[in-house]
C-alpha cells in the first residue's frame, strides 16, 4: 500500500499544519539526523504521522518553528516517539521545547511484557505483522535531494508509528497507560535538567581514588571540556580523551612533555590547548583547601552485590503480578542510590531517583527489607 506522502518546505504550510494537528488527540513524530563530528545533532528531516499520512518537515528550510513548538506543548495532543531521548535533544534544539504528554513505544511494550527495550522493526513486527526495509540509519540526511530510499523509509516510520499507538493504547490499563506517560514526563524533565559541567567529575571512572586536593583538579578540566566541547560543537573527546581526565587530575603534569605522556593523549590536543591545559591544572591545583570538592563516596563492596539482588527481586516480584516487563521495574541507579543512603547499617531512605508509581508501590517493601537485613552479617 503506498502511503501518502506531503512535503512541509516553508513556514506558512507548517503553521497551517500544526494548527490543524492541534484538533488531533494524538500526532506520531520522528527525527533524522547527523551527529558524526559535532557536539549537538543536526536535524536533517522532521516526520509526523497523523494516523493516515505522513509529513516530512525540512528543516533546512524552515525559519520560524513556534507553531511545532507550540503543537509539542499542546497537552491535548499526546506526542508519539520511539526509545525517543535523541529525538527530544533534536526538537529542543529546534524549537526550544519538548513534547507533553509524550507517549514512548518502547516503554509501551515493556509496560506489556512484549519486550524491553525494543528496536523499532521488530516492535512493528511484533505487533503489526509487517516487515520493515532496512534502516537507512547510516543515510546522510543534509544531503538534498534525498533518495527516494530515504523518502520511503522516513514516511513509513511516521505512519506505522502512529498505526503502534493505535495497537497498544487499548491493550494498556488506565494505571499503565499514566505510567507510561508519567515515565515520558521523566525523560523530558532530564532533558530539561541542564547539566552543570562543574559536577561531572562525579562521573568520571575511579574518580572516587583521588584526593580532594586532585577532585579539584578534575573538576576543572572535566567543566573545561564541557563547555569547549558546546561552544566548539565538536564531540567530547575531540576535545580531550575520557581516558585522559583521571591521568591528568592524578599527576598534574606541569610541562608539555609530562602532558604528552598522558593516556591517550592526542597530539592535536597539545598543540590546540596544552598551554592553557597546564596553566589550567596549575591554578585548579592551587585552590586553597576550603574550595575543593568533598571526597567521594567508594563504590558498593562487593558483599552488597547480594542485598542489590534481593532488592532487585522485589521490583520483579511486583512485575510479575503486574506483567511488566522486569526491567522496567527497578532501575539499578535508584537502588544503588538507596544502598549508598545508609550501608552498611541504616537507616536508608530512599533516593529522589525513586519516584512515581514505584516509589508509591515497592519504596515501603525496599526499606522494611533493608529494615530486617540491618542486624544480619
Amino acid at each position: 500500500m503506498a502511503i501518502e506522502i506531503h512535503w512541509i518546505r516553508d513556514d506558512q504550510t507548517l503553521a497551517e499544519h500544526c494548527q490543524a494537528w492541534r484538533e488531533l488527540p494524538y500526532v506520531a513524530l520522528d527525527t533524522e539526523f547527523m551527529r558524526v563530528d559535532t557536539f549537538y545533532p543536526k536535524a536533517g528531516l522532521i516526520q509526523i504521522g497523523d494516523g493516515k499520512r505522513a509529513f516530512l518537515i525540512d528543516p533546512l528550510l524552515i525559519r520560524n518553528w513556534q507553531p511545532l513548538a507550540a503543537l509539542l506543548e499542546d497537552s491535548g495532543v499526546v506526542k508519539v516517539l520511539h526509545a525517543c531521548s535523541e529525538d527530544l535533544e533534536v526538537l529542543l534544539r529546534l524549537t526550544g521545547k519538548l513534547p507533553q504528554p509524550l507517549f514512548d513505544t518502547q516503554l509501551a511494550a515493556g509496560y506489556l511484557n512484549i519486550g524491553f527495550s525494543m528496536g523499532y522493526s521488530r516492535l512493528v513486527q511484533e505487533v503489526l505483522g509487517l516487515e520493515l526495509p532496512k534502516g537507512e540509519t547510516r543515510s546522510d540526511w543534509l544531503q538534498r535531494p534525498l533518495s527516494e530510499t530515504q523518502v520511503s523509509y522516513a514516511a513509513e516510520d511516521a505512519v506505522h508509528l502512529a498505526e503502534l499507538f493505535t495497537a497498544l493504547r487499548p491493550r494498556l490499563s488506565d494505571d499503565k497507560y499514566a505510567w507510561v506517560l508519567e515515565d515520558g514526563a521523566e525523560l523530558v524533565a532530564a532533558m530539561r535538567r541542564e547539566v552543570d559541567p562543574q559536577t561531572l567529575y562525579r562521573e568520571v571512572k575511579l574518580a572516587w581514588k583521588l584526593s580532594r586536593q586532585q577532585l579539584a583538579v578534575l573538576r576543572e578540566l572535566c567543566a573545561w571540556r564541557e563547555r569547549e566541547a558546546r561552544n566548539r560543537d565538536v564531540p567530547r573527546n575531540r576535545i580531550l580523551k575520557e581516558h585522559s581526565l583521571w591521568p591528568m587530575a592524578k599527576s598534574q603534569p606541569d610541562n608539555l612533555s609530562a602532558l604528552a605522556k598522558i593516556d591517550e593523549m592526542h597530539p592535536r590536543t597539545i598543540r590546540q590547548d596544552g598551554q592553557f591545559l597546564i596553566e589550567l591544572i596549575k591554578r585548579a591545583g592551587s585552590q586553597p583547601a576550603e574550595q575543593w570538592p568533598q571526597a567521594l563516596p567508594e563504590p558498593l563492596p562487593i558483599e552488597a552485590a547480594g542485598i542489590l539482588k534481593r532488592l532487585r527481586a522485589i521490583g520483579q516480584a511486583e512485575g510479575e503480578r503486574l506483567q511488566i516487563a522486569p526491567e522496567l521495574m527497578l532501575r539499578k541507579k535508584a537502588l544503588e542510590a538507596l544502598l549508598k543512603s545508609g550501608y552498611p547499617d541504616g537507616p536508608y531512605q530512599l533516593p529522589d531517583a525513586l519516584r512515581g508509581w514505584r516509589r508509591e508501590r515497592m519504596g515501603q517493601a525496599l526499606l522494611d527489607d533493608l529494615a530486617g537485613a540491618g542486624d544480619k552479617p
